[in-house]
């Protein structure tokens, strides 16, 4: 079927280019107005730098989300061949039909290989462009600017991060000629996606008066832009190429472009709030250039929810006529040079100083040296639920999640299924607690006090996912999620693919679990890990997925009823159980009886003048391991035996229904059989067979 025929005529690709005239149009007048190409007052790096910088940043942002967007498109939303594979019974893989690739899908491929040139070569530009400005010296082809470039490469973070990005961006477009794999195209995504992690941590709000705070928000705001405006480059692009699949494809963009809308709009009213101050310094050209900025997102939002209410289902009906198809590229054309002018908004706003500029307090406590806020009041029994610092990484990953499940949950039940209400309810709990221990007071004066760092890590390997486990998410997914058919792989056919796979055969497998549940925290805190996870917040947030993953699989291998590669007998999980428990408070009683203390420089060196000693609160900490440690792993082996006695119980109704089936069969043959034995034992002296 031609593009022509489904009513759906696609936009020309320059219009792409005119977006891109618009982004650095805008960058220019947004930057003027921002004041961002004044001369500097003490060091000038010239108009090259100060009417460039803003351009070069453009083309970077606008390349780094069409990659992204592309590489998005091409793992999980195009058909990447005209014909779909076949599906073998005994394995369930996908094999081979022959079939060309999907013209949309090589148009795809074609704009991420593209982009990720482009993003690589711009990111290159952008490290001259920023070592200029900050040294405040012009571009130029000397020995004396090339050291200095170097230097600022490989001493400095800003030079180093920019650096990191290059590699990544030039890894990824030599991934974009090498792989037409889904699998490999969707961690080549998750690799540039990676590549938005430096610009996070170097980011103009990573300056913000709440550093770590500024850095979750841009991150959730990086991301959200790069797959809503990367996206919607990959579909302007994939145009008539995409013929009977469009509708199905603008479909799924729509899905996940109204979650990005969501993420861009809550995260830049985070960040606007730590960066500004309400309502006042909306008035100051920094405010104006983010009004600007928000009314163009809510803009964009507007003309999605256009797209869901009213285009795609006049596009799914037969009667969608041509001139519907024309008006929705149309809107598709609309959108592309309303988020070019956005970007170019973006990139400003990275040049133009908030009011009163990235001002730094003359005089920095200890703890703010270290942590990044203010040392808190004395710890009591209500400050571990009054003192919170919201971690809106984690926040917004618990909002996600509850309403994916609550949305599965509503599905089941309106189709006539059933679904247990406690397992929703645990969910929540799960949740709840999760948001509670990285973002109240169990995380905050975890930064502070050893003692309360121990609970919270117990807390996220022992606590949260006992009850993340027992609302089993992935069965509930399996059981609501849709199958495709057209070659593509969904959300259901990415969960099978996982969970099938080695890899979840390795990291599931009870000996690797127990290994890694008891192991991992000796590794961590008896290396420079917990170091890292104190001093920068990337390690605290890494050091938190860690603990998270590692007491999930733990606890599903040991109670889970979500499927997995290989399960262990009941005896052997009681056994590692045991052993789990043993090897915790072994570790607990060390640190108690310990008379070093770990990481010295961090827990000395934050002028707390309350509380215990920080050997005395490392000497509490172990008992927290010892004693806290064991209660969830008990009561984990109470739930283990008491599967295991059901699971007898189911054993034993089913053998029961057999020999009812059957009348006692095989207790007949049983019986005949010892009475054949018996038989040759009682037979005659003298006859044959009988010594």
């Amino acid at each position: 079927m031609s593009a022509r025929s489904t009513g759906t005529p696609a936009p020309k690709l320059w219009w792409l280019a005119i977006a891109g005239l618009i982004a650095i149009a805008v960058v220019v007048a947004a930057t003027v107005y921002g004041r961002g190409v004044l001369p500097a007052e003490t060091r000038d790096p010239g108009a090259l730098v100060r009417w460039g910088y803003g351009i070069v940043q453009t083309i970077h942002n606008i390349s780094a989300a069409a990659t992204i967007g592309a590489l998005v498109f091409a793992a999980f939303i195009v058909p990447p061949a005209l014909s779909p594979p076949r599906r073998s019974k005994p394995s369930g893989r996908d094999t081979e039909t022959g079939a060309p690739e999907h013209p949309a899908f090589t148009r795809i491929m074609l704009l991420a290989s593209v982009a990720s040139i482009l993003w690589t070569f711009s990111a290159l530009a952008v490290i001259v462009f920023s070592f200029a400005d900050i040294a405040g010296i012009p571009i130029s082809g000397s020995s004396q600017f090339a050291s200095q470039l170097g230097s600022y490469v490989t001493e400095l973070p800003t030079g180093a991060a920019w650096l990191l990005v290059v590699v990544i961006a030039a890894t990824v477009a030599t991934a974009t000629f090498a792989l037409r794999s889904p699998a490999g195209l969707a961690a080549t995504a998750v690799l540039a996606m990676g590549g938005l992690l430096p610009m996070i941590l170097i980011g103009h709000a990573a300056g913000g008066t709440d550093h770590e705070q500024a850095i979750n928000s841009l991150g959730l705001h990086l991301v959200g832009v790069s797959l809503w405006f990367g996206g919607l480059i990959a579909l302007a692009a994939a145009g008539t190429a995409l013929g009977k699949d469009t509708v199905a494809v603008i479909k799924r963009f729509s899905t996940l472009a109204g979650f990005a809308f969501i993420l861009v709009v809550a995260s830049g009213l985070i960040n606007a709030a730590i960066r500004l101050d309400l309502p006042t310094g909306l008035g100051s050209p920094y405010g104006v250039l983010l009004l600007a900025k928000t009314a163009g997102t809510l803009i964009l939002g507007g003309l999605g929810l256009l797209h869901r209410t009213r285009l795609i289902p006049a596009l799914t009906d037969a009667s969608g006529t041509a001139r519907t198809g024309r008006l929705f590229w149309r809107l598709i054309v609309v959108e592309v040079l309303i988020m070019g002018a956005v970007s170019g908004l973006a990139a400003a706003l990275s040049r133009t100083p908030p009011p009163g500029g990235e001002v730094i307090e003359p005089a920095l406590t200890p703890a703010q040296i270290l942590t990044g806020y203010l040392l808190p009041p004395e710890l009591t029994p209500e400050r571990w639920f009054t003192v919170w610092r919201p971690d809106w990484l984690w926040i917004a990953v618990a909002i996600t999640a509850a309403y994916l499940y609550l949305r599965a949950a509503r599905t089941l039940n309106r189709r006539g299924d059933s679904w247990p209400w406690i397992r929703s309810v645990l969910w929540l709990i799960g949740l709840a607690a999760l948001v509670f221990f990285t973002s109240g007071g169990p995380s905050v004066y975890g930064r502070v006090l050893f003692s309360a760092h121990m609970l919270d890590h117990m807390a996220l390997t022992m606590i949260v996912p006992v009850f993340l486990v027992l609302g089993a998410p992935v069965t509930l997914a399996l059981r609501t999620l849709k199958p495709r058919h057209d070659g593509t792989r969904g959300p259901r056919e990415w969960v099978m693919a996982l969970v099938h796979s080695p890899a979840a055969a390795i990291v599931t497998h009870p000996l690797f679990v127990a290994a890694n549940f008891a192991g991992s925290i000796v590794l961590f805190y008896y290396s420079d890990a917990f170091g890292f996870a104190l001093r920068e917040h990337a390690g605290h947030e890494l050091m938190t997925v860690h603990f998270v993953i590692t007491g999930y699989l733990f606890v599903l291998s040991m109670i889970g009823t979500d499927p997995l590669p290989r399960r262990a007998p009941y005896p052997l999980r009681l056994l590692l159980l045991l052993a789990t428990m043993a090897f915790h408070a072994f570790f607990g009683v060390t640190l108690m009886g310990s008379t070093t203390l770990l990481q010295p420089d961090w827990f000395t060196g934050l002028g707390r003048d309350w509380g215990l000693s920080p050997l005395a609160d490392q000497q509490m900490a172990g008992a927290i391991t010892w004693g806290i440690g064991e209660v969830p792993t008990l009561l984990i082996a109470i739930g283990v035996a008491i599967m295991w006695s059901r699971s007898d119980a189911r054993d034993m109704r089913r053998i029961d229904r057999a020999a009812d089936r059957n009348h006692d069969a095989e207790l007949d043959e049983y019986n005949a059989m010892l009475a054949k034995l018996g038989a040759r034992t009682n037979r005659a002296p003298g006859k044959p067979g009988h010594d």
